[in-house]
């Protein structure tokens, strides 16, 4: 009788260890940091931009030359984004307060710490 670890024929010897865990995923970006702002911009810019293809294709379907459409697409847009989009613009509006709100607050501290108030 061969050992147990040994590796004549047959299958490998199963190991007892059991895999490491799996890493956690990353939290998403606490708010008024930069990258849950540069997120808030970037869906919001995109949203918009779809928008806009989107119109101008349909009217481009529709036999409209394509400068005209994108012209219409773009007027056509504004108010349509502000009412289909609201949820991200409030994103938007809410991450771009946090983020001033933590400009402010990191600027008092340093003039805080300038005047010799710590």
């Amino acid at each position: 009788m061969e050992p147990a670890g040994s590796s004549s024929g047959g299958t490998p010897p199963s190991s007892d260890t059991t895999p490491p865990p799996e890493a956690p995923a990353p939290a998403p970006a606490p708010s008024g940091s930069p990258g849950g702002l540069a997120l808030a911009i970037t869906l919001y810019v995109a949203a918009r931009v779809v928008l806009v293809a989107a119109l101008t294709g349909v009217l481009v379907l529709v036999g409209l030359p394509l400068l005209l459409a994108l012209i219409i697409a773009l007027v056509v847009a504004l108010p349509l984004s502000l009412l289909l989009f609201r949820p991200l613009r409030t994103r938007l509006n809410r991450e771009l307060a946090a983020a001033g709100a933590g400009r402010r607050a990191q600027r008092e501290r340093l003039r805080a710490e300038l005047r010799g108030d710590q």
